[in-house]
């Protein structure tokens, strides 16, 4: 009788930004080409992978617990820490003894090869990326309905406050050709949304004859591809062109996600924006000019060195001036290379916990007069598979999440809802 052999099992861990998430997708396929099976991280595993983030010093804390919480679930599992944080903490991290593997984010997607010849020594590589020329494509698969795009990498702007630009190198793109060839691959495995993601993905074509909206009109043509959804994109690089076009189109939908980081001018030119706040006040009423229901989501950093409690009124007031609909609220933290590390005037931890909780507040009642905004409209929703209690989610094309009782049969499809119906946490249901 022959002797079979147990599958070898990895558990994915992934920290940070949507482009992240792509990226753990494509490092899991390598594994289970290789025969391993993806297990919850919460599982015991013999390869615990985790994808780091490092824009806070709390990102970082968490990708340190996940390490020791990996060595608790299996002690002989190998534990590789890949991506932003390995990246830039390289040293540090070698002496954080429960990591077997340290793979920056050129390295990290050989990261099965390095396992494969694993001889028992903490193995590090954090190959230089800040002249790194190559574009690595990549898309999430783990979603039914929806899959994440990677487009674009690196970024050219060196804010102030930021230190991505130093982990991800500069500005690169595929061709709109080679982008299309990974959409189409999308959509052949039934995703009827794509989310379009990057560092700066405004800046998709940098150094070639092509653009972002070029890459907009190309997508559009994907026979099948139902819905393209643009993630965050800087309020400079969001043109008229393409709001307008975004406007009459029939696939792109009208979600915005758009940085403003501060609504003091004051404090933009400290933090080197490439803007000053009334760029960003023309895109926020040119897109409710043409599309009055779109959503509009706004980054935000609170206590960034030198803001003030007039700088914070002038944020605050600026916001609640506009018609946005809800808010991604950061509480500033020093990045080791970046320039605002080395500025003086430090906000305290009790300014900058008040300010994150009067701007969290802020948020709250943005995002629910915007859902109240929506009552008695239709919008066509992707409905997403199941959750608790017996019900499915989806969203409206506008960023809306729905919920209905679960019928397996709508899952991955589209229909056309009005939304009368509310519960009590201020969020729409469909009976």
């Amino acid at each position: 009788m022959k002797s079979t052999v147990e599958q070898k099992k990895v558990a994915f861990q992934t920290y940070g930004c949507k482009l992240n998430f792509a990226e753990t997708s494509t490092i899991s396929k390598s594994f289970i080409d290789k025969g391993y099976k993806v297990v919850d991280f919460k599982s015991e595993a013999d390869v615990y992978v985790i994808n780091s983030c490092t824009v806070t010093d709390n990102a970082e804390k968490r990708c340190k617990e996940a390490i020791r919480r990996s060595k608790r679930l299996n002690p002989d599992a190998k534990v590789a820490l890949v991506g932003c944080y390995s990246q830039l903490r390289t040293k540090e991290l070698e002496s954080f003894h429960n990591v077997d593997f340290i793979l920056g984010n050129k390295e990290k997607f050989k990261l099965i090869e390095h396992i494969e010849n694993y001889d028992g020594n903490c193995f590090s590589s954090n190959e230089a990326i800040l002249k790194d020329k190559e574009f690595s494509p990549a898309y999430s698969i783990d979603d039914r309905t929806r899959t994440f795009l990677k487009v674009q990498d690196g970024c050219d702007y060196y804010c102030t406050f930021c230190a991505i630009p130093f982990a991800r190198g500069r500005s690169r793109s595929g061709t709109i050709e080679s982008t299309i060839k990974q959409a189409k691959e999308v959509v052949a495995q039934g995703q009827k949304e794509i989310i379009l993601t990057g560092v700066n993905i405004g800046t998709f074509g940098k150094g070639r004859d092509e653009t972002f909206f070029d890459l907009l009109l190309a997508l559009e043509n994907i026979e099948g591809l139902e819905r393209i959804r643009i993630s965050s994109i800087e309020p400079n690089l969001l043109t008229h062109e393409i709001i307008d076009h975004v406007a009459q189109s029939k696939k792109i939908l009208p979600h915005f996600h758009i940085p403003l980081q501060s609504g003091s001018d004051e404090m933009l030119k400290l933090m080197k924006r490439k803007y000053k706040r009334e760029v960003f006040e023309d895109r926020v009423k040119h897109i409710k000019e043409k599309m009055h229901l779109a959503c509009i989501a706004a980054d935000v950093i609170i206590g960034f060195p030198g803001e003030t409690e007039e700088h914070f009124q002038d944020t605050y007031q600026f916001i609640d001036d506009l018609d946005l609909s809800y808010l991604h609220v950061f509480t500033y933290s020093d990045r080791p290379e970046a320039k605002a590390s080395e500025m003086e005037n430090k906000v305290s931890k009790a300014d900058k916990k008040d300010r994150s909780k009067r701007l969290h507040e802020l948020g709250e009642k943005k995002k629910r007069a915007f859902y109240k905004s929506n009552a008695g409209t239709e919008h066509m929703v992707l409905w997403e598979g199941s959750s608790k209690n017996g019900r499915m989610n989806g969203l409206t094309d506008n960023y809306i999440p729905i919920s209905t009782a679960f019928n397996e049969t709508k899952i991955n499809t589209q229909e056309k809802l009005s939304l009368n119906q509310i519960d009590e946490y201020g969020e729409w249901i469909a009976y």
